[in-house]
């Protein structure tokens, strides 16, 4: 995350809000060293949240409730 010091945010206001639009890199704005402010991108259009994108896109191929090897083959139950 980019740091910018408040006043020198206050000069360039317009291209540092430029800028995290392009990069998508969010900037913390800083007053004394402390932190006044976040900025981060908007989110991108037409492009869907990642949670849930992946929803109804799985198969099920067999049985997914059998274990895959014999319980003799494990060494925690000998």
């Amino acid at each position: 995350m980019e740091q910018m010091k408040i006043s020198e945010f206050k000069s360039r206001c317009l291209s540092a809000l430029a800028r995290v639009g392009k990069t998508g890199t969010p900037l913390l704005v800083t007053r004394f060293g402390k932190p006044v402010a976040q900025i981060f991108p908007p989110p991108r259009e037409g492009k869907p949240d990642w949670m849930g994108s992946m929803k109804d896109t799985g198969e099920i191929l067999g049985d997914i409730i059998s274990p895959t090897a014999a319980p003799e083959d494990w060494e925690a139950l000998r």
